[in-house]
């Protein structure tokens, strides 16, 4: 684990203990289903990057943004609710929810306890973000199993070929398969180095073949739709998008731009 994750999880770890105890209510939302096309959009809204700096453009209007990403055809929204490098917060997540109630919501975070889980559901959120390389065997199958009891996808993000190896080997469960066949279990790729930050333009090619069976998410360092179109040719039909959009004049184009990018690649 980089230096990055290691802050991360210790950071996560000490939010996570003062988590506040729960109620049957608590989890009374209603689950916003994640409905999947021949390629899709997660687009993610944060309001600082550690690589890039300050992303909110000085408006910081998560929920406006959010109905752009709608208007656009995401598939699903992410949120960073990381608060020390990425100014991430659970309360922009309950702000997302209640701007676009009917597309599902994602908590991406550094998660390391099964309260973290049920504290994106509290919230609202309808998946969460895992990230393999920072949950032994055992945590992460207690996390799964809490996701799926609530009824919430899950993308779980490898960085190696050793991270998707114990990926690989989840498909041997039963559960885990049949969500994976539901498109409820998403794996990703993440090319963003995490000891420089920097982006590692050739992992998702590199580490393609190694991928589970499923929808493959490529995440991190797509800009445009012709970079959507180019990692069909790998096997991802789903993109997490980040930077670009939040930095874009018209995110709800460019989300649109890149779901048709996608889908004109996979139909040649």
């Amino acid at each position: 684990m980089s230096d990055f994750l290691k802050d991360m999880a210790t950071s996560s770890a000490a939010r996570a203990a003062q988590a506040a105890p729960f109620k049957s209510s608590d989890f009374d939302r209603p689950i916003a289903p994640l409905t999947l096309g021949s390629f899709d959009v997660i687009a993610e809204i944060k309001e600082r990057s550690p690589a890039e700096g300050d992303l909110s453009r000085g408006h910081g209007d998560r929920m406006e943004q959010a109905r752009h990403y709608v208007r656009g055809g995401a598939a699903a929204i992410s949120v960073l609710t990381e608060p020390t490098r990425f100014a991430g917060d659970l309360r922009h997540l309950e702000d997302v929810v209640a701007a676009v109630s009917c597309t599902p919501v994602m908590r991406k975070d550094f998660l390391v306890d099964p309260v973290q889980v049920l504290e994106a559901r509290k919230a609202g959120a309808s998946g969460v973000l895992l990230i393999a390389t920072m949950l032994r065997d055992g945590l992460l199958r207690t996390m799964l199993d809490c996701a799926y009891e609530h009824g919430m996808f899950v993308l779980l993000e490898s960085f190696d070929e050793d991270d998707l190896a114990r990926c690989r080997k989840l498909l041997d469960n039963t559960v885990d398969g049949d969500q994976a066949g539901a498109g409820r279990l998403l794996f990703g790729v993440n090319t963003r180095n995490l000891r420089t930050l920097e982006v590692d333009g050739d992992r998702l090619r590199r580490l393609a073949p190694a991928l589970p069976a499923g929808r493959r998410v490529a995440e991190s360092g797509l800009r445009t739709a012709e970079d959507a179109a180019a990692v069909v040719g790998w096997g991802y039909s789903i993109a997490l998008v980040g930077s670009a959009l939040m930095r874009s004049d018209d995110p709800a184009e460019l989300v649109r731009a890149m779901r048709l990018a996608g889908a004109g690649a996979i139909a040649t």
